[in-house]
């Protein structure tokens, strides 16, 4: 559930519960008698538990493609010789979901390290530079110091290349396949006495990541006053009015932003996801020349900040001849650029987990290579590939750096709208008031991928 409520807008949602001054959470506290600030989320603590809490569903939809596709044999022969369930889970379920793990734990890492939003609501104000938020500077100085942001760039495709390589080469020396012609159905676990930890942890993390930072945005669209000393004054005559939300959703402007995100969105996830699967294949079912390469150039992004892969975009089809540039074309080709790592991960890991044997009888019992993918590789990898589609889609709709550079005002989209009422307008309510409405659509728009994984219940075929 996190991914409806992007990065951004949660870091928006916690600067107004936990700064030191005026968070919500303070605000709370000293209405009880405890002075000083409790929570201060303009820390690294802060920023660190923000990052953990809006990243960890990416983990979550690449291990999960992973696992749904692994044979429960291995699992069920260890329990019956007498395994613990955590034995076995040490010694095979985790060792199987290896290449799903190191992907998702590489991605999050450079992910986070090159994240800019949320660096710059909470750790500037904390006096914290990170590396995004140095280049921006570094972008912005007058004169501009583009140069040396462009160096630090080229050092981090330097590292993300030679770490991908490293993964590849201890990947490549151990065998994952799990599942082959029989059909494939998840081991469940019961928890016995940790059921109730684990509820209780679930249930926090819930709390943390939606129900709080929605309360805030809540009250602080509701709020006619953008300051509060006290949750007290909420009781005075016309304190809170609801009047923004219809101001929000009426405006050509939403209207106008909402639509171009969806289509955007849409377009990106489709686009990625089948560019994602393309590569992903030729990396791993073929001997093509240079497919090593090809990995190596899928995971390029990663590496390079949004910040500088915006400006980079943005000059690139200024001066191509193509009139790509001013519409949504160039926003869908830089959001399927940006998310291209993420896409060829996603699938990658379920790719490394299928037999290829049964696409290759198909092929010697007269198929066509393209058919043998659509009609046995296709459906063995529908979980992974609808993931892949809404994690995409997740992610075009929470992009706000990249479009920074190549929107216009004929091609502005919702996380523009919300971050020029936060930033520039200081519009804090209609900006909750949208940002609330955004996280509606966000949901909406994945309703459907997920039913249709449900229904799919992850077994092969």
């Amino acid at each position: 559930m996190p991914l409806f409520l992007p990065s951004y807008v949660g870091a928006l949602a916690w600067s107004i519960l936990a700064s030191p001054g005026a968070g919500l959470i303070n605000v709370a506290f000293r209405d009880i008698g405890v002075t000083g600030p409790v929570v201060n989320s303009y820390t690294y603590a802060g920023v660190i538990v923000v990052m953990a809490m809006y990243y960890a569903p990416y983990a979550f939809l690449m291990i999960h493609g992973s696992m749904s596709l692994m044979n429960s044999d291995l699992e069920d022969s260890a329990s019956i010789h007498g395994s613990p369930t955590w034995r076995t889970v040490r010694s095979i379920t985790l060792p199987l979901s290896l290449p799903a793990i190191l992907g998702s734990g590489l991605l999050i890492f450079v992910l986070v390290f090159e994240n800019f939003p949320v660096s710059q609501v909470l750790a500037t104000p904390g006096r914290i530079d990170t590396l995004p938020t140095f280049i921006y500077k570094l972008m912005n100085t007058t004169p501009s110091r583009g140069t040396e942001a462009a160096v630090i760039a080229i050092v981090l495709v330097a590292v993300v290349v030679a770490v991908t390589w490293m993964q590849r080469r201890y990947l490549a020396s151990r065998s994952f396949t799990t599942v082959s012609g029989k059909g494939v159905k998840p081991r469940t676990v019961p928890l016995g006495r940790w059921r109730t930890p684990v509820l209780i942890g679930a249930l926090g993390y819930f709390l943390l990541s939606i129900v709080l930072p929605l309360l805030a945005l809540l009250l602080s669209a509701v709020r006619s006053s953008p300051y509060m000393s006290s949750f007290g004054s909420l009781a005075e005559p016309g304190a809170l009015d609801a009047g923004s939300f219809a101001t929000a959703v009426t405006s050509d402007g939403f209207v106008h932003a909402a639509t171009n995100s969806v289509l955007v969105s849409l377009a990106a996830a489709a686009g990625g996801t089948t560019l994602a699967f393309a590569a992903a294949y030729l990396v791993y079912r073929t001997k093509a020349w240079g497919r090593g390469a090809l990995e190596g150039v899928s995971m390029v992004p990663l590496a390079i900040p949004h910040i500088v892969l915006g400006i980079g975009l943005l000059w690139t089809w200024l001066v191509m001849p193509l009139p790509v540039y001013g519409t949504l074309w160039v926003l869908i080709i830089g959001f399927v650029a940006v998310q291209m790592p993420q896409g060829f991960r996603g699938i990658a890991a379920s790719i490394r987990s299928t037999d290829r044997d049964l696409e290759d009888s198909a092929v010697m019992l007269g198929a066509r290579r393209s058919r043998a993918v659509v009609v046995i590789t296709l459906p063995l990898l529908r979980v992974a590939v609808l993931s892949t589609f809404l994690l995409l889609l997740m992610l075009s709709m929470r992009e706000l750096t990249v479009p920074l550079f190549l929107y216009t005002t004929d091609t502005e989209i919702l996380s523009i709208a919300i971050y020029d009422q936060f930033e520039n307008g200081g519009a804090l309510r209609a900006a909750s008031a949208t940002a609330l409405v955004y996280c509606a659509i966000m949901f909406v728009l994945s309703y459907l991928p997920r039913r249709l994984g449900a229904r799919s219940g992850g077994h092969g075929a």
